[in-house]
């Protein structure tokens, strides 16, 4: 009878609809938000360091209705996508090498990582005397901080493929590209796309710090363009068109992947 009568509470408990995992979540950003309006009405910083939620709202606003924006978001996008396309490609053949030669893991995979928690951006010189101060230079910088986490996840995902699986590919005389388009890729599913999701983090970080060194396009020449103006409104605005841009490439690569989300 208890457990009948927590049955019958269950859906009660939740709002609107709502599951316990999603109140939590509204619970979060209605609280960041509450304390940021609190903030820019306290007076405890400096005049629009941390500017009103209405004062963005309407930065982000000009920007949407601008034709010019959607250039430079797009110059962002195409950066990075191409960054990503190329360093996480890179980084999954190294990946399978590695994985599945130790001679080649023990020689090799020690400079992966050694070099993967660098900090890209001090090769950032190299990649402008190398490809110019064009977008070849960004992508490049994007490639390189891509490259490393796809690499090491697809390493280790290798390590964790059943050994089961190995052998029935083996039994049926499978080539070496059979094995990896049958056997290797489906078995190391999550490895790759948690790969893929830390070199798209990555790469977009690179290659907006790139951006903002030397670039007259792009979405992280308009966000130092609007701090070097103190308009911090749109500099905000900025960085939530990043925001949601990062969340919809994140949630694709997981849709892709067949990897579910957490349950509400």
């Amino acid at each position: 009878m208890a457990q009948t009568g927590q049955l019958i509470k269950a859906p009660s408990a939740r709002i609107a609809g709502l599951g316990p995992v999603t109140q939590v979540r509204l619970a979060i950003v209605i609280g960041v938000l509450a304390i940021w309006e609190f903030l820019a009405h306290s007076g405890w910083l400096y005049r629009d360091v941390v500017p009103s939620l209405v004062a963005i709202a309407r930065a982000l606003f000009n920007l949407l209705t601008t034709p010019d924006y959607y250039f430079h978001l797009g110059v962002t996008v195409y950066e990075i996508g191409v960054a990503l396309l190329i360093g996480g490609g890179m980084g999954l053949v190294v990946g399978l090498a590695l994985g599945g030669n130790r001679f080649l893991a023990r020689a090799y995979e020690a400079y992966l990582y050694y070099l993967g928690p660098t900090p890209k951006i001090i090769f950032f010189p190299v990649m402008i005397m190398w490809f110019g101060v064009g977008s070849g230079s960004k992508i490049a910088l994007g490639t390189l901080s891509c490259f490393f986490p796809v690499a090491l996840s697809v390493a280790a995902g290798m390590r964790q493929i059943d050994n089961v699986l190995i052998r029935v590919g083996r039994s049926f005389r499978a080539s070496t590209l059979q094995m990896v388009w049958k056997i290797y890729l489906p078995a190391m599913r999550h490895p790759i796309v948690n790969g893929v999701r830390l070199g798209l983090g990555v790469a977009l970080i690179g290659t907006l710090l790139a951006e903002t060194k030397l670039s007259n396009k792009g979405i992280g020449f308009l966000i130092i363009n609007a701090y070097s103006t103190f308009d911090m409104p749109r500099m905000y605005a900025n960085l939530i068109v990043l925001f949601v841009v990062a969340i919809g490439a994140n949630a694709l690569v997981g849709r892709l992947g067949g990897l579910n989300t957490i349950r509400r």
